[in-house]
C-alpha cells in the first residue's frame, strides 16, 4: 500500500500544481462602460494578475471616443484596474469596442455597458471573439446569455467544484441517494449563491476556499472507509452531507461572481443565468463522468465489480487521489490567510 500511495501523492502534486498554476490566469477580466453624460462614458477596466503582473491585454474603445485607452494600471490586491472618462461624440451606438491581446489568452472578458436610459447589456469577450459592435439597441437577452456562460464556464474550470462531486460519485453507489445528494447540493449552493451576491451575506473568501478543500477531504475520508454492510453517515444521509457542504461551494461561486459584478437593472437575469449555466456545467460533468463509466463497465466487468468493493485497489487509489489533491489545496489555501 505504500507504493500505491506513493504514486497517488505523486499524481496529486502534479494535478494540483497545475489547478494552482491556472487559477489566476483563468480569471477573466471586466470592463465596464457607464454612460454619465449623452457623449461622455466613466470607463472602469480590471485585467486579471498573471504573476505578479497584469496580463497582456488592453481594452480598446470606439474610434470615435477620446481616449481609446486608460492609464496604465494599478493593482488593487487582486487585479490591476484602470478607470477614466472617454468623451464619445454621437454616442458608442454602432462602434465597436476590443481587447487587444485575448487573442492569446486563455480568460474571457466580460463588457457591462450600461446608458442613461436605464438600458443597459452585458456581453462575453472570448479569444474566439475579442471584439464587440455595439448594437443601436440593448437588451437583457445579451445579459443572460454571457452571465449563462460565465456560469457554465466557471464551474468546468471550477477543478475543486468538480472534484467534489466526483467524490460524490465515488462515494454513493445507489443512483437514487445518488440524485438526493446531486438535488441538495444544486439547491444549497444556489441559496448561497444568491445571498451572498445580493449582499444579504458576506464571508471572507480565503476561508470559504479552504473549507471548500477540506469538504473534499472528508468525502476522500468517507470513500477510504467504506466497509461492505456497514453503511457510514454519508452514505445513508448523503443529502444532508451534500446539502452542508453545498452552501459553502455556493459561497465559492459568490465570490466568483463578485469579482464580476451584477448589472444594474438585469440583476435577477443575471444572477438566474450565473446559476443555471453552473447547474448546465455540472450536469454536463456528471453525464460525462456516468457515460465514461457505463463504457468501462461494458468493456472490463471485473473493473465495476472491484471499483464496488470496499478497500480494492480501484478504490483505494480514487480516494487517495482525491484526498492528497484536496490536502494539497487546503494547505495551500490556509498558507494564503
Amino acid at each position: 500500500m505504500s507504493i500505491l500511495r506513493q504514486i497517488c501523492l505523486a499524481l496529486a502534486l502534479l494535478f494540483a500544481s497545475m489547478g494552482s498554476a491556472q487559477a489566476h490566469a483563468l480569471e477573466p477580466g471586466f470592463l465596464e462602460l457607464r454612460q454619465i453624460a449623452p457623449e461622455s462614458f466613466r470607463v472602469f477596466w480590471r485585467k486579471p494578475d498573471v504573476n505578479g503582473a497584469p496580463m497582456a491585454i488592453d481594452a480598446v474603445l470606439p474610434e470615435t471616443c477620446t481616449p481609446t485607452r486608460g492609464n496604465d494600471p494599478q493593482f488593487d490586491g487582486a487585479a490591476w484596474v484602470s478607470a477614466w472618462v472617454a468623451e464619445c461624440p454621437g454616442g458608442v451606438s454602432g462602434g465597436r469596442l476590443w481587447i487587444e491581446g485575448l487573442e492569446s489568452q486563455r480568460t474571457d472578458v466580460l463588457l457591462s455597458l450600461q446608458l442613461l436610459d436605464a438600458s443597459g447589456t452585458t456581453h462575453r469577450l472570448t479569444p474566439e471573439a475579442t471584439g464587440y459592435d455595439i448594437p443601436e439597441e440593448l437588451s437583457t437577452w445579451g445579459v443572460f446569455t454571457s452571465y449563462f456562460q460565465l456560469g457554465f464556464s466557471h464551474i468546468l474550470e471550477g477543478l475543486d467544484h468538480l472534484l467534489f462531486v466526483f467524490a460524490l460519485l465515488v462515494l454513493i453507489r445507489d443512483p437514487w441517494r445518488l440524485l438526493g445528494a446531486i438535488t441538495a447540493f444544486t439547491v444549497a449552493h444556489s441559496i448561497t449563491l444568491a445571498l451572498a451576491s445580493l449582499g444579504f451575506l458576506s464571508v471572507p473568501g480565503p476561508p470559504v476556499e479552504a473549507t471548500i478543500a477540506l469538504s473534499i477531504v472528508f468525502l476522500a475520508v468517507e470513500i477510504l472507509k467504506r466497509e461492505q454492510g456497514a453503511e457510514r453517515m454519508s452514505e445513508r444521509y448523503p443529502w444532508v452531507v451534500s446539502f452542508t457542504f453545498g452552501l459553502l461551494h455556493g459561497l465559492g461561486f459568490a465570490g466568483a461572481l463578485n469579482e464580476i459584478g451584477l448589472p444594474e437593472g438585469d440583476i435577477p437575469a443575471a444572477l438566474l443565468a450565473f446559476n443555471l449555466g453552473v447547474e448546465a456545467g455540472q450536469v454536463a460533468f456528471v453525464a460525462v463522468i456516468l457515460m465514461a463509466l457505463m463504457f468501462l463497465r461494458m468493456a472490463l466487468p471485473r473493473l465495476r465489480e472491484a471499483a464496488r468493493a470496499p478497500h480494492s485497489v480501484t478504490t483505494n487509489v480514487m480516494g487517495y487521489a482525491i484526498g492528497c489533491v484536496a490536502t494539497i489545496w487546503l494547505a495551500q489555501r490556509v498558507a494564503a490567510f
